[in-house]
């Protein structure tokens, strides 16, 4: 197995040792953004005289092959080499001989891997954009289609108010345009530069490393010892996740008997090897799931990260599974949502008994009260015992003669209550919110 190091040592590497330190099993997936480094590099060395036009032409012609192998799907890795840097050093000396020896030239495996680290963060981020914008418009589609229904709105998962179908889908919008905005962000954060070497810097000059949307390093040492950059994403990956689990657990919630609110397609269900009735949100209860691996993802990082001294140290090679994992179940988190969601059919017959709740109206009763003078504490007491009065004599307060709404407050009468145990009338009384196209 070729080494880009070994003069020093007169001792074979233990086995063990080799097999414990390799990490090609995952960065292999940084391949194509290795080569792209490699073709910028070529091209810097070039331009400061290192190598020849000759030797620049074969080493990217080299490197171009093995990139077109990679974008095709035929590239192929030998798991025992240790890193992808080695695996691709080792190709490139058999296609091309001896010049392979100087593209590692003025380089080191530490700019290499934060180079190949960022470019695939860069990538990763405009394909998660891609697909929260498109889970958007599915949101949307939703919220549209049910601008006129109404539902329970609840706080502590008891009924609180009636709340637009739509209002409930727009705040998910909200919050994914906040997720975008952190990727975004992370995405601008991203400086790609070369030249910082093992840790301090090289002998071409600065200049040189202003090629194409790389720069020159402006602190060789912060460059090769960062990671911000991958906490960073790995926080709004885990935010996101957050907000992907808190929507699962209202749909599958809304699909129980208990509930009965939704139906989910049964081609995102599954069934139980037991129980023939079954039909579960198997795909819900993973996204749930999964926001637990994108939080030990993100801790996971951090924890290798709060002890190391500067510069680079080995320990940061375990960046990399925590970073392709999370981006990995977002993708396909946001694809499958994007697929489920507008086949979910809402049993709005089921949802309106719920509206038939009255105390759901309690907070409109209230504000009725205050509208005609009352303080709101004392409206709220009020309207307080009315409910209990409700529970105490079994009565609906609909059905409630004046004589006994009067005995409670004199502007409480069963025309007035009747106007306002109403979804509709609750939710166009509802003024301070300046409703926004949230796409």
């Amino acid at each position: 197995m070729a080494k880009l190091w070994g003069g020093r040592f007169t001792k074979k590497t233990n086995p063990s040792v080799e097999e414990f330190t390799k990490s090609i099993q995952f960065d292999k997936e940084l391949a194509e953004y290795d080569c792209i480094g490699s073709l910028l590099h070529i091209d810097i060395l070039k331009s400061a005289k290192i190598l020849t036009s000759k030797e620049h032409g074969k080493l990217k012609i080299g490197l171009e092959e093995i990139l077109g192998s990679i974008k095709r799907g035929s590239f192929e890795i030998d798991d025992s080499f240790e890193d992808i840097h080695s695996y691709i050093q080792y190709l490139m000396e058999k296609k091309v001989g001896k010049i392979a020896f100087k593209l590692h030239t003025c380089r080191s495996r530490n700019d290499q891997i934060v180079f190949d680290t960022k470019a695939y963060c860069l990538d990763k981020i405009k394909v998660t954009l891609a697909l929260i914008k498109n889970f958007i418009g599915e949101l949307d589609k939703i919220a549209n289609n049910n601008e006129k229904q109404w539902m329970p709105g609840y706080t502590h998962l008891q009924h609180a108010m009636p709340i637009r179908i739509s209002d409930y889908f727009y705040a998910y919008i909200e919050m994914l345009n906040r997720d975008k905005k952190r990727l975004k962000s992370a995405y601008n954060n991203i400086d790609l530069s070369l030249g910082a070497g093992a840790l301090a810097g090289t002998s071409i000059h600065f200049s040189k490393y202003n090629i194409s949307d790389v720069k020159p390093t402006s602190n060789s040492i912060d460059t090769v010892s960062d990671r911000d950059f991958v906490i960073e994403i790995l926080s709004a990956l885990a935010i996101i996740g957050m907000h992907l689990s808190r929507l699962a657990e209202d749909l599958i919630l809304w699909s129980t008997k208990e509930f009965d609110f939704i139906d989910i397609d049964e081609a995102f269900c599954t069934g139980s090897s037991l129980m023939p009735h079954k039909k579960n949100p198997d795909v819900l209860e993973l996204i749930r799931g999964n926001a637990g691996r994108l939080y030990g993802n993100l801790v996971n990082v951090l924890v290798v990260m709060k002890g190391l001294t500067l510069s680079y140290n080995r320990d940061m090679q375990l960046d990399k599974e925590p970073l392709f994992s999370s981006f990995e179940i977002l993708q396909k988190e946001l694809k499958l949502l994007s697929e489920l969601l507008p086949k979910v059919k809402f049993k709005k017959e089921n949802i309106a008994r719920q509206l038939e709740d009255e105390c759901l109206y309690a907070t409109d009763m209230a504000d009725y009260l205050v509208q005609k003078g009352i303080a709101f504490k004392e409206a709220h007491t009020i309207i307080g015992k009315l409910i209990r009065y409700k529970f105490s004599s079994k009565k609906d307060i609909v059905n409630m003669t004046d004589k006994e709404l009067k005995s409670l407050h004199p502007l409480l009468t069963q025309k007035k209550m009747r106007e306002i145990i109403n979804p509709e009338a609750s939710i166009k009384s509802k003024k301070s919110v300046k409703r926004l196209k949230r796409v």
